[in-house]
């Protein structure tokens, strides 16, 4: 991991992913969706939120003191930051916490046009919410992670 960063954004705070926070936020991705679905497993989700890359940055979402979500940017990508995983738990959902990470990611890299995430094409609720948050489907990328599941490149202009 890189050196510490913390981010006060409203109500929640971000903080680089620390190790010790890797174990119950893979256990907790492992067990909503999209990643239930696709079949990952908490070790495999663990894998990603700890290995060595550099281009990566991953937080830890904490809101009222407790482990609230988790959040990966990949950057440099095409022209603009790459959110790689978003993901707010329990009932952190639906309370405006998703747009202000969104907001956040597109003021606090370095200056850009574009910015990227994929969704599950299943996910519908994930896709309304990018939808409401300003971005649109560029591609599909078929059977990309699993036979028969598609994942969708979306793309907001900022």
């Amino acid at each position: 991991m890189t050196r510490t960063e913390r981010h006060v954004l409203g109500g929640m705070t971000l903080e680089s992913l620390q190790p010790e926070d890797v174990a119950e936020t893979s256990r907790l991705l492992a067990s909503m969706d999209p990643w239930r679905t696709l079949d990952y497993k908490r070790e495999t989700l663990a894998f990603y939120l700890l290995r060595a890359d550099p281009a990566l940055k991953r937080y830890s979402i904490t809101i009222a003191g407790g482990l609230s979500g988790v959040l990966s940017v990949r950057d440099p990508w095409l022209f603009g930051p790459f959110i790689e995983l978003i993901a707010l738990f329990g009932d952190c959902r639906g309370r405006g916490y998703g747009r202000q990470l969104i907001d956040w990611v597109a003021r606090s890299f370095p200056p850009s046009h574009n910015l990227w995430a994929t969704v599950s094409s299943f996910n519908l609720d994930a896709r309304e919410f990018y939808r409401r948050s300003g971005f649109q489907e560029a591609t599909v990328l078929q059977d990309l992670i699993k036979p028969g599941l598609h994942e969708i490149l979306l793309r907001k202009q900022i």
